[in-house]
């Protein structure tokens, strides 16, 4: 009982400053390392035991993050590091922007507002997997996908709320939170997202696309006739989508950002095991092939070898902003695990007669709650993930079932938060309240996770 008021307690206080805006890394952090300080005072048995252990019961807190730095850096985190640094070279290169504006541009043939709004929908969802950035995603759509939308008829309001929602469902095998389901499972990442990830998925996407249509025109024409908006809210200005100034680059650039996905598809399990490709390996090769290239076109070796520059750059950013985040959402997860309050909840509802369905809603609810308090899916999944593979096994459910829609949850509810970096970033863009931006996509999100839910729930 002791553990259960620690971890309620504890999440508590987490929320309270993440809600207040203290630096959610840092909230995460100091709540986590407080708890570990308390279970320490409380409890008989050391944090840490074996080789890593300090010996003394103090230094076995901090000792806690040092672990967790050195095993995060080093592997997870150095995919995700290098995926930040793939994206930013694409940037810097201009292939990104070249993908999005040749994806985009089917979209001036489409007469149908609404339609035109739902095809944008499915069109971000699929960038989202050789982008798997939310917010770096939305800045590009912000450039070309937003303005034709307002073109075609759909008013700022429902055209920022779709670039919101573009990241909702992180598919793919380049996202953090996708990278960290295959290594809990222990499967191939590209066997993750094709046998697990996409079997949940598509259902939802279907409930997605449907309910955005629909709910967009209501809101449409309610707040329009309400006067909550107006017929400017429908016209672009004259300084939207400025904020990425993309350089420019020949059509076939849109290439670059597909290549690191197709080797992953090639030389995997489900294609050819003859040669074993990690994840890292995809991205270094597809960044040198890109150099290369650029370089030949551009004729300047100076020029072409400065362009790794923002490669570094994106691991560096990747590391504060992702890794950094991780590591104090794990510390976080790791004091409400040595207070055997979360032992305690899980076999409580492990004794249940519907144990697996119980857990499996139980960590639904937590993930959802704490991915929209956060605005953050990775701080949210990653706190609870490492969880389930044991979890599941005591209540006999399939673990790769179970964390899969935590991962899409953790998405979805990121993009119904107000305060997420992406939200904000497009409201800011947009210049609309971010609160009234999630108004538009919350409604969505909803149906979406339910959907997400119960997709899943057939497999556990």
């Amino acid at each position: 009982m002791v553990g259960i008021c620690i971890v309620i307690v504890a999440v508590i206080a987490a929320a309270f400053l993440i809600v207040k805006k203290y630096y959610a890394p840092g909230a995460l952090l100091l709540v986590g390392l407080v708890t570990l300080a308390v279970v320490t005072l409380i409890s008989p048995d050391p944090l840490i035991t074996g080789k890593k252990a300090t010996h003394l019961a103090g230094l076995d807190v901090v000792q806690i993050m040092t672990n967790l730095l050195q095993s995060r850096a080093a592997g997870l985190g150095m995919n995700i590091m290098i995926i930040g640094g793939f994206a930013s070279y694409m940037d810097r290169i201009g292939a990104a922007g070249a993908l999005v504006r040749l994806s985009v541009k089917p979209l001036s043939y489409i007469h149908s507002p609404y339609l035109v709004m739902v095809v944008g929908s499915m069109i971000s969802i699929a960038l989202n997997i050789f982008i798997p950035s939310a917010a770096g995603l939305a800045l590009l759509l912000m450039v070309s996908l937003y303005p034709i939308l307002l073109a075609a008829g759909v008013s700022r309001q429902s055209a920022a709320a779709t670039i919101v929602m573009s990241g909702c469902v992180c598919l793919g095998p380049s996202g953090a939170n996708n990278l960290l389901g295959s290594e809990l499972t222990n499967m191939h990442v590209m066997d993750f997202f094709l046998n697990v990830q996409w079997i949940i998925a598509w259902p939802a996407l279907i409930v997605l696309f449907i309910s955005h249509y629909f709910i967009q025109q209501w809101f449409d024409k309610r707040d329009l006739a309400s006067g909550k908006i107006t017929k400017e809210d429908f016209l672009a200005t004259a300084d939207q989508g400025e904020a990425k100034n993309q350089p420019p680059a020949p059509a076939f650039y849109a290439l670059f950002p597909l290549i690191p996905v197709i080797m992953l598809f090639v030389f995997s399990p489900l294609m050819y095991q003859g040669i074993r490709m990690e994840v890292v390996t995809a991205l270094i090769c597809s960044t040198l092939f890109a150099m290369v290239i650029h370089g030949l076109r551009i004729r300047s070796l100076k020029e072409c070898l400065a362009t790794l520059k923002s490669f570094a750059q994106g691991m560096g950013k990747v590391f504060t902003s992702t890794v950094f985040l991780i590591v104090c959402a794990e510390v976080f997860a790791t004091g409400l695990t040595k207070s055997g309050g979360i032992d305690t909840i899980i076999q409580a509802v492990s004794s249940m007669d519907a144990g697996a369905v119980a857990l499996y809603t139980a960590m639904v609810l937590i993930v959802a709650l704490a991915a929209f308090v956060t605005g953050s899916g990775n701080a949210s999944f990653f706190s609870f993930a490492p969880m389930i593979p044991d979890a599941a096994l005591t209540v006999g459910a399939n673990a790769a079932f179970m964390i899969s829609p935590l991962q899409l949850i953790s998405g979805i509810m990121r993009s119904s938060s107000p305060v997420a970096g992406v939200t904000i970033a497009v409201s800011g863009l947009s210049g609309l309240d971010p609160f009234v931006v999630v108004r538009r996509s919350i409604p969505v999100m909803f149906l979406t996770g339910i959907a997400v839910y119960f997709s899943a729930m057939i497999h556990i």
